[in-house]
């Protein structure tokens, strides 16, 4: 019971903590002005597909003279996705000519572009990584990426208002209605999920783990299912347009689309925050709140070492040896509790440098600077320790620069003791 109830609180302090990096994170790059921005271009993107709409519905009621499926169709996409609301509001116009049509398509072009420019700004910002993005894919595939997922996303709006035209008139069936609710349920989710997912995985220079992104991808595609689900219920055109007149809708949208980047920045945030959150309470453990600008908020987040000590801690008994002289190891420790001390071979005869006692770093130099173990370390008490492999201890010093500047000077001030210890 006790193991269970350590691993709940592990659990707990796991969930705070990516929590609490992620709100941290979020606000420290001004997701919120990216979010904007990518709004604004989404909002140019999606004007000119609206044309573009008007010519599909246009050129399906002139087919739905002479075809019952096409007047099935477009009966469907007038019920299903509220054709004439959209049109009453302006956002379609009922006679689109053809010189707009090319005006839109020029627009299209140049949102495209702008659209994924910004989400790549902000994946730069949520995925920090040296590196640039090729010039000429950076140019070029916003042209054919943004088309192709309106069209993808076209398609499946479609798709839904059949499904969902027939589950509601019952049209195959009245047993099946459930079945055809469901599956277009489904389908928009799993459609929602694959685009999120894309973005996620494919727009950091370095891709994050697939899992974890898929994980990320379906809990914000539900988050933005239920945005979406809360402005149809609370937010509904008619009630914008007699507030806000002639620009309700426009309104409407813009806001909706402020709220789903701000969500999908959140997200791709908390994609960041799960794969640091260690290394993130590591440094809060190493540097005890000091020059962190730890508050009462953080040291509750932060506090307890358990989840830590469950991951990477290592007890050691008296006279244990935990490193040795010559060793090709590169494993660096954190002395959570105890005391050790430092020994090394000088004219055959071992010689102790010093003492270390918990909070310490010790075991760093043989990574940093790329040689084997310049001393013995042996525990003088029961001791316990935090192992830390080398590509964490490089995630920690990339993570803070308070952190980079402790190891700095600790390593400078063991290089002159065993200096010292040398000339001696």
């Amino acid at each position: 019971m006790p193991a269970q109830i350590t691993d709940r609180r592990n659990a707990l302090d796991w969930l705070l903590q990516v929590a609490y990096t992620t709100a941290r994170l979020f606000l420290k790059n001004g997701l919120q002005n990216h979010a904007a921005a990518t709004a604004f271009y989404f909002m140019l993107s999606a004007t000119p597909l609206l044309l573009l709409l008007s010519y599909a519905v246009q050129g399906l009621a002139r087919l739905a003279e002479t075809s019952v499926p096409a007047t099935m169709l477009l009966a469907a996409l007038y019920d299903q996705l509220h054709l004439e609301t959209l049109t009453e509001a302006g956002f379609i116009p009922r006679h689109a000519q053809l010189a707009a049509g090319g005006v839109g398509l020029l627009t299209l072009a140049l949102s495209s572009r702008g659209l994924v420019h910004s989400m790549h700004k902000a994946h730069g910002v949520i995925f920090p990584v040296e590196g640039r993005h090729r010039a000429v894919l950076s140019w070029t595939l916003p042209w054919v990426i943004i088309p192709i997922v309106f069209l993808l996303l076209g398609l499946a709006a479609a798709m839904q208002a059949i499904l969902g035209f027939f589950a509601q008139h019952e049209l195959l069936g009245a047993g099946r209605a459930v079945l055809f609710q469901a599956v277009n349920l489904a389908l928009a989710l799993a459609i929602a999920w694959a685009l999120v997912f894309a973005a996620y995985w494919r727009l950091p220079l370095r891709p994050p783990p697939v899992r974890q992104t898929a994980l990320v991808a379906l809990l914000s595609a539900l988050t933005l299912f239920a945005l979406f689900a809360l402005f149809g219920e609370f937010f509904k055109v008619e009630q914008y347009r007699a507030v806000y007149g002639a620009l309700g809708g426009v309104v409407f949208v813009l806001i909706g689309a402020y709220f789903a980047c701000v969500i999908f920045y959140a997200w791709a945030q908390c994609l960041f925050a799960v794969s640091k959150v260690d290394v993130a309470a590591l440094e809060k453990l190493f540097l005890g709140g000091a020059g962190t600008g730890a508050g009462k908020l953080e040291g509750y987040v932060f506090g307890r070492a358990g989840r830590l000590l469950n991951k990477y801690g290592r007890t050691l008994e008296p006279n244990e040896v935990v490193i040795t002289e010559g060793d090709a190891s590169q494993t660096a420790y954190f002395l959570y509790s105890g005391r050790v001390g430092l020994y090394k071979r000088i004219d055959n005869e071992e010689k102790k440098l010093g003492t270390l006692e918990e909070g310490e770093l010790f075991g760093e130099m043989a990574y940093l600077l790329g040689e084997r173990r310049t001393a013995t370390v042996t525990a003088e008490v029961e001791t316990v320790v935090l192992a830390l492999p080398p590509e964490l201890l490089e995630e920690l010093m990339r993570y803070s620069a308070p952190l980079s500047r402790r190891i700095i000077a600790t390593l400078c001030q063991r290089l002159m003791r065993m200096n010292l210890a040398t000339q001696g």
